[in-house]
């Protein structure tokens, strides 16, 4: 069933170096390619998911199945093990010796002094992380 008052719009794009530019200018109609890929590079997603979408798309579009029809991923064993060691990990963070500092701290035994002490060290490593 079609709806006579809606239409399809899409942002025009300009497309330079596998990247995408977004022109900020709607066009009527659907667009020909989908920048899934792109756009998830502009959130912030981490390079090696992004080169990850790009084989599995590559595979998609060459139309690579494995013989009961489902998509082939692109990957020997060792690269697919190591893929999904980086895919559980990718939004965990690691572990943070300054918070862990901070969650040893016990501030009602601490003398004003000590304590001003103690942030200053950790500012300091927080810096010298940061390098």
């Amino acid at each position: 069933m079609t709806k006579p008052r809606v239409k399809n719009f899409h942002v025009a794009v300009k497309e330079w170096n596998d990247r995408v530019i977004f022109l900020r200018k709607l066009v009527e109609g659907g667009t020909s390619r989908s920048y899934g890929i792109q756009v998830a590079r502009l959130a912030g997603i981490p390079e090696g998911v992004i080169e990850r979408a790009k084989e599995v798309l590559s595979n998609l579009e060459q139309g690579e199945f494995t013989e009961g029809g489902v998509p082939k991923l692109a990957l020997s064993r060792k690269k697919k093990l190591a893929w999904e060691a980086r895919q559980r990990t990718l939004f965990q963070s690691a572990p943070d010796p300054i918070r862990r500092a901070l969650r040893e701290i016990d501030p009602n035994r601490l003398t004003p002094l000590d304590a001003l002490n103690l942030l200053s060290e950790l500012k300091n490593r927080l810096a010298s992380e940061n390098e």
